[in-house]
């Protein structure tokens, strides 16, 4: 007969033996600290209120995980500040946490940009070196809003699993979505996207979603629950701008919803066109992580969305087919 001193357990991935008896008893043996992590046990999330009181059983699949790169206020008279699902933003500015050098870069990148989300990927702890850095200990989740994401999933499936997860783990009901297609484009799949914005919203989250720069899609996708529809601007991490700016506009015109440009954003001019389309914001990671001096671009970015925004606020003046003089022609010497 099996003995708790001879438990045989799969733990992200790897085979482990363990005398813990409980959940909370394993997490402590791993040097984890049980604020920071969140359990799935057998497919079933693991509420952290009760990983005392699971007890572990010869056979358990594990997968323990944590956050990796990947407040309100009043309105005023001229108060430019956004909001999405019920809470204020004043930076339209949203970025990413992956590619950066270190932990410290990129913390020093996101306070260059003034943003204040950052989108986080979920990934399994390191079991080998559990007392490495983490996100947390660089960007603080009290003072920066973490918008846990679901890059890298290809199924509606995987997509709701990790954000199951990642609620457990930080308790955040806003979440960005992302189902992709396949991985040459990394362009989303939009069938399995509607899918899990659909079983996600019934579920409590708060879905920001990437989609395609399809004004029916960003239709049918507030209809199933999302908060705010992302567009993409072109290929993530290709940096080739915003490639249609028709169907930009055309989303931007055909919904409530916040509209935030995700990927394919390059450089400054990029994010400034992406606003003076009357985008509500611009979410990148790579034009900043990959520059030659990121925080030089992150601070450049800033400038670049508060530019375009103000522009469109401004409201350009109209386009002609032929020159007007600034000047009267009239009265000339």
């Amino acid at each position: 007969m099996t003995t708790a001193l001879s438990l045989t357990l799969t733990v992200n991935g790897e085979t482990r033996r363990t005398a813990s008896g409980s959940i909370a008893g394993l997490v402590r043996e791993l040097e984890l600290d049980p604020a920071k992590v969140a359990v799935e046990r057998n497919g079933e999330i693991v509420p952290r209120s009760t990983l005392a009181d699971v007890m572990l059983a010869d056979g358990d699949v594990l997968e323990i995980v944590h956050f990796v790169g990947g407040g309100d206020h009043a309105a005023t008279a001229d108060d430019d500040s956004w909001e999405v699902a019920g809470r204020r933003f004043t930076s339209r500015l949203i970025v990413g946490t992956g590619k950066y050098r270190d932990f410290e870069q990129n913390a020093a990148a996101v306070a260059a940009s003034g943003a204040e989300i950052v989108t986080v990927a979920v990934r399994r702890v390191n079991l080998s070196d559990p007392k490495a850095p983490m996100l947390t200990d660089y960007i603080d989740p009290k003072k920066i809003t973490y918008l846990p994401n679901t890059a890298g999933c290809f199924t509606a499936e995987d997509a709701i699993r990790t954000l199951r997860l990642a609620r457990e783990a930080g308790g955040w009901d806003l979440v960005k979505l992302e189902v992709l297609g396949e991985a040459r484009t990394l362009y989303p799949d939009m069938r399995e996207t509607l899918r899990a914005t659909e079983v996600l919203a019934k579920e409590g989250f708060l879905p920001m979603v990437y989609c395609a720069d399809d004004p029916i899609a960003a239709k049918q996708l507030e209809e199933a629950g999302a908060v705010a529809i992302m567009p993409l601007g072109a290929p993530i991490g290709s940096g080739l701008g915003i490639q249609n700016k028709v169907t930009i506009r055309l989303i931007v015109e055909g919904t409530s919803l916040p509209v935030l440009v995700d990927a394919g954003v390059g450089t400054a001019s990029d994010a400034a066109i992406a606003m003076e389309l009357g985008c509500t914001g611009v979410l990148m990671n790579t034009a900043i992580a990959e520059a030659k001096d990121p925080l030089r671009m992150a601070r450049a970015m800033k400038l670049a969305v508060e530019a375009g925004r103000e522009a469109y606020r401004a409201g350009r003046m109209a386009t002609r087919k032929y020159a007007d003089p600034s000047s009267p022609l009239a009265g000339l010497i």
